[in-house]
């Protein structure tokens, strides 16, 4: 891994389609290469059109003046998406003691792990209804069991309407889980090139996730595409990371392989 990446490390890469054969298909993948690093080439330093027309009739650029938000409120209406406040009530309400006991989320602590929550749509006779209530789709993987869970809550009146049960259906990666995926493979010995490479970029040492930014995919195995020991992916949660120098260039960790249920690193053949 580390003598491909670095003969590109520090190189600019925005728009460069980058081919993932993550199943049979091949995935087009574009990395905005260092979205987020200083800006060097003078790209962020010039003037738009009435940023120059202001200068030349004042003989100066007035500074910007930056809003704040405004407040959400703590409920949405009609067709808003869910407000943060929703958000939390929803999933609060969306598991009983019970069911937060039994499950279990990526750390292998108690509860499952949350995926998010979406406003649910509407019922066919609700469509036109500026009072219908709204409900919120909240879901969640319980590492226990690899299990998506799906709960329908009415956020009028904090009830659980509708539960669904998934396996072999993975969502896209959480910030919680590509975090603890990076985590498993710092501390793997496959993980040894992303850490010189890190070295290289920047003379420190990767310790911890919070140094990069991340990007993740789901893998899903393909039978005889790949080592043995990823056959359970897509039933197992699996996932191959895009790493970034945080402020710097990516490095290509695209060949390893981390299954979350397990927690353990394979490397793809080839």
């Amino acid at each position: 891994m580390r003598t491909t990446v670095r003969r590109h490390l520090g190189k600019v890469v925005a728009g460069t389609a980058i081919a993932v054969a993550s199943t049979a298909v091949m995935v087009a993948i574009t990395l905005p290469g260092t979205a987020g690093a200083d800006d060097k080439t003078g790209s962020g330093t010039g003037q738009s059109a009435g940023q120059a027309a202001a200068a030349g009739e004042g003989g100066s650029v007035p500074a910007g003046v930056v809003e704040a938000a405004p407040d959400e409120g703590e409920k949405g209406k009609g067709g808003d998406p869910l407000t943060d406040d929703e958000m939390e009530r929803a999933e609060r309400l969306a598991l009983s003691r019970q069911a937060f006991n039994a499950a279990q989320n990526v750390e292998g602590e108690r509860g499952p792990q949350s995926l998010g929550a979406e406003l649910a749509a509407p019922d066919a006779d609700e469509v036109d209804d500026p009072d219908a209530p709204r409900r919120a789709d909240v879901t969640f993987y319980d590492y226990k069991t690899d299990t998506v869970v799906t709960k329908t809550v009415n956020l009028d009146t904090g009830k659980v309407e509708n539960t669904g049960t998934q396996r072999g259906v993975q969502p896209p990666l959480s910030p919680a889980e590509q975090n603890e995926a990076a985590r498993v493979l710092i501390a793997d010995p496959l993980g040894a090139g992303l850490k010189a490479d890190y070295k290289d970029a920047t003379g420190k040492e990767l310790t911890s996730p919070d140094q990069l930014q991340l990007a993740s995919m789901i893998y899903h195995s393909v039978p005889g595409a790949q080592p043995a020991a990823l056959d359970k992916c897509g039933e197992h949660r699996c996932a191959r990371l895009l790493p970034k120098v945080t402020n710097g260039p990516w490095i290509d960790a695209r060949s390893l392989v981390i299954d979350l249920s397990t927690g353990k690193v394979t490397k793809l053949d080839g």
